[in-house]
């Protein structure tokens, strides 16, 4: 038995075929049966590198590793040992409590993402019990006999026992983006796993052909594994969390600046170091939103369990900010605009063929596997053919003939071709594929056929040609056989439009997002459906009209064009290039091998459970069911998370900020602290437990309507005009405090206290929403009852057992009734000044247009189930 560790894994992927399944005990026309299969999954593990799991520690360690809390906590220390102890007792108690917050969250986040990796799953043909069937791959064991084709991902090390023009990209491996051709022959012991013609390995891609080979690793044990083993998986940063920490930095030089000015006031006017250093401090944590990570990582682990509801499954928690940033959709039309049920229709012969020869030769050049007269693994068009009624009364007359060699479908010649024999031992060419294809290689093609054909794209039907011609060698048909060519015939199948597609496309449209089709059928047909769904057409290009574009002519093409057709890999990716550099947010929907680069290429890559596995790994987004109101429910849900996210950060940067300006001015006149460190704070975690609660609030359906992006400016712009607000309001509550009720040092802190929380927490009414609140747009009860409820808290806490050991004094009956006032005046100066700001900036800031994914070449099998490392990416500005 082989062991899965790379030596052994060279030692036997240079022998010869029948060696190598003579090694591991199988045989390659049976493979394993069920009960050796499970043996050796005990024995070897499952068939994965890594997967993702939610640990303690480095959760802990994101919450603690601020350096203002390690500066915090020396100076609490420093504190207790010179006799502070009571506060500096209470200022750790505090700090506990906030980092407590923060973990119980963000770790909730993390086991939330643990749930979503588990459910993406990616499925592989192999033979076990001398049939074809499908598995996970992660119950892929040594000596299992695979499949391998088109757009799949390699899923372990294997050994190649039959090839049919296979070709594969390993720039997982080697960073090389051209594929490499395979073949069953070793070149030679000794020769690196790497460079083997003979092996196809764990995370390449199938780019070309098929082929069939035995499992020789599994797992770490893969030449995959072992690099994999010694690299990190350090995920790389989404634009959410570009602009989350262009954001973070803007709070750090404000709080650095502040924190600086007053330390070093409160040394001039010769305070004591220690407690000069605390308040500093203080300051410094009081104007940094501790719990933003908490409010996000709440935001986005209750955002993930509503699209997994609505059958939305995302990669990672931040891709749902990104979903939610898009406003150009590009999709294919296959499932997504039709029903993706494709059923065979008829078939039109040529001369004086019937439509019955037509179909056995278009059941001949199937290049995918059959099994009790079905096909396995088969492409929608080959499985809709076998499983057709007309297919019954050929399928016998079919088995009598023989298949000796194929050479597979590419998205390249859009064909499949192969050399059968008939009972009579006549052996001939069978080529089937796209009709435009097809028809260059035919000697002479009607004008009834061209005619049936236009009339079949017009009706919106998929169409493909078949052509034979006898040849008199029995090998395996290549590229050059494929010319003189007769056409025998056209096979018509029916995928009608979806009936929820219209009102798919009216409620993307309502969401201000532009969808464009991009697909590899006829431009006639795609016209069809997207009029019959009363989509506006506009332009459509064909792949020639592309290549005959500059990439400025195709940039302004863009604005008028909604239909892409027969379209190359490459033309998808460079028509979703062309049009981030026009600005905004691009996605794209496919489910294809064919749709990796255009993937990879957009913002946000989507693809569907159903698809094939370089199509999923791609993808930062995966839809449950591929539909495209399954989609706009995901996009409505990111919109909504970030509009709550941006509450709290608009919260944080408005009434922190005035309320630490005005702890900074007030040290200035004062001759004691106006509050002290511990209350400071307290006054933070209170007003933080409560935003808690911001996810769970509503948003208005306007904000809803179009993206929203990160705007550090704009928030800049917020943080100067309110923050000075909440100033005004503090400066007239130490009037009141020291003129109208001529209090000391306790009662003066606790009256701030007690106004600061109320301003600065109430505020979420007048933030949350461009409406009046609360008679236009009602915030969600868990926010009201959390606002309330820490207002009434703060209130009560200078009247409790806890005030003298937190330094208040009870406040008079007649300060509440001031309270009242200057809240309601606040409140109401807020909300005209809401106005003003808003009338002057848009609600929706623009940025300008970046790369916000990275170049995953390779980053092939980005798998959770079976993940492979993230290898270093170097991110580029577009346009």
């Amino acid at each position: 038995m082989t062991t899965a560790t790379p030596s052994a894994v060279s030692d036997a992927a240079v022998s010869t075929g029948p060696a190598v399944c003579a090694a591991l005990e199988v045989s390659a026309e049976r493979g394993l049966s069920s009960d050796e299969a499970a043996r050796r999954l005990l024995q070897h593990g499952p068939n994965a590198v890594s997967s993702h799991r939610a640990r303690l520690l480095p959760v802990l360690w994101h919450q603690v590793r601020s350096p203002l809390l390690g500066l915090l906590l020396a100076a609490a220390a420093a504190s207790y040992l010179v006799g502070e102890r009571s506060d500096a007792v209470i200022i750790g108690v505090i700090v506990a409590m906030s980092v407590g917050l923060g973990f119980v969250n963000e770790y909730r986040a993390e086991r939330a993402a643990q749930a979503l990796h588990s459910t993406i799953r990616h499925q592989a043909v192999v033979v076990r019990d001398g049939r074809a069937q499908s598995i996970d791959v992660t119950a892929l064991v040594p000596g299992d006999v695979i499949e391998l084709r088109l757009g799949e991902v390699v899923p372990a090390d294997v050994r190649l026992l039959a090839v049919a023009g296979l070709a594969c990209t390993e720039s997982v491996l080697t960073g090389e983006g051209l594929p490499v051709d395979k073949a069953t022959d070793p070149v030679g012991v000794g020769t690196p796993l790497a460079e083997l013609r003979c092996c196809a390995l764990m995370g390449t891609v199938v780019h070309a052909g098929s082929g069939r080979g035995v499992v020789v690793s599994t797992g770490r044990g893969t030449e995959f594994g072992a690099i994999a083993a010694g690299l990190g998986t350090h995920q790389l940063e989404t634009q959410f969390q570009v602009g989350l920490r262009r954001f973070s930095m803007l709070l750090v030089y404000v709080a650095g600046a502040l924190t600086t000015s007053i330390f070093a006031v409160n040394l001039v006017l010769h305070r004591p170091f220690l407690d000069a250093l605390l308040f500093s401090l203080a300051i410094a944590v009081g104007i940094t939103p501790q719990l933003l990570p908490a409010v996000v990582s709440t935001s986005l682990t209750a955002g993930s369990r509503r699209m997994i509801r609505r059958k939305v499954l995302v990669k990672r928690l931040v891709c749902i900010e990104d979903l939610g940033d898009v406003d150009v959709l590009f999709t294919d039309k296959t499932g997504t605009l039709t029903l993706g049920q494709v059923a065979y229709a008829r078939a039109w012969a040529t001369g004086d063929l019937h439509p019955r020869d037509v179909l056995r030769w278009g059941l001949l050049s199937t290049e995918n596997a059959t099994e009790d007269g079905r096909s396995v693994g088969g492409n929608p068009l080959d499985e809709a053919l076998w499983e057709s009624p007309a297919a019954l009364a050929v399928k016998a007359e079919v088995a009598r003939w023989t298949t000796l060699g194929v050479l597979p479908f590419d998205h390249e010649r859009r064909m499949v071709s192969v050399v059968v024999r008939d009972p009579a031992g006549a052996t001939a060419l069978v080529t089937k594929g796209a009709p435009e294809t097809v028809l260059e290689r035919c000697t002479d093609v009607p004008e009834q056929a061209r005619a049936a054909l236009e009339a079949e794209f017009v009706a919106g039907n998929r169409v493909v040609a078949v052509a034979t011609r006898p040849v008199a060698s029995e090998a395996p048909p290549t590229p050059d056989d494929e010319h003189d060519l007769h056409l025998t015939g056209l096979l018509v199948f029916l995928d009608p439009p979806k009936p929820s597609a219209a009102t798919a496309l009216q409620r993307l449209a309502r969401l201000g997002i532009a969808v464009k089709i991009v697909t590899g059928d006829n431009a006639a047909v795609a016209v069809k459906v997207c009029r019959d769904l009363g989509l506006d057409v506009g332009r459509a290009l064909s792949g020639p009209d592309l290549a005959a574009m500059g990439e400025e002519e195709l940039g302004a093409a863009l604005a008028t064009t909604t239909v892409f057709a027969r379209v190359s890999p490459e033309d998808k990716a460079r028509i979703v290039r062309a049009q981030r550099r026009t600005g905004g947010g691009v996605a794209f929907l496919g489910d294809g091998v064919n749709d990796a680069l255009a993937l990879h290429a957009a913002d946000v890559g989507i693809s569907v459970d159903s698809a094939t596995d370089v199509a999923k790994d791609a993808a930062d987004v995966i839809l449950l069911e591929k539909d495209l109101d399954v989609l706009a429910d995901g996009v409505a849900e990111g919109r909504r998370i970030f509009a709550n996210t941006i509450k709290y950060v608009l919260m944080g940067t408005s009434s922190n900020f005035g309320n630490m300006a005005s702890a900074a001015l007030a040290s200035l006149f004062l001759s004691f602290l106006p509050m002290l460190p511990s209350q400071i704070l307290l006054n933070n975690l209170l007003y933080d437990t409560s935003q808690l609660a911001i996810p769970t609030d509503d948003v208005d359906e306007e904000q809803l309507q179009r993206p929203s992006h990160w705007d550090i400016a704009s928030i800049r712009r917020f943080m100067v005009r309110f923050g000075p607000l909440s100033s005004v309001f503090d400066l007239l509550t130490f009037a009141v405090m020291l003129w109208v009720f001529h209090s000391g040092p306790a009662q003066f802190r606790s009256g701030w206290f007690v106004e600061s929380l109320a301003t600065q927490t109430l505020i979420i009414f007048a933030i949350r929403t461009h409406r009046v609140p609360f008679f236009r747009s009602r915030p969600s009860l868990p926010l009201t009852l959390a606002a309330l409820g820490t207002v009434v808290v703060g209130a009560v806490l200078p009247s409790t057992p806890l005030a003298h050991a937190l330094g208040f004094q009870p406040l008079p009956g007649a300060f509440f009734a001031a309270l009242a006032a200057m809240v309601a005046a606040y409140l109401v100066l807020v909300e005209l000044a809401k106005r003003l700001f808003y009338g002057a900036v848009p609600a929706v800031p623009r940025v300008e247009p970046v790369d916000r994914r990275p170049q995953r070449i390779r980053r092939r099998a980005a798998r959770f189930s079976t993940a492979l490392p993230r290898p270093r990416v170097v991110r580029r500005r577009v346009g």
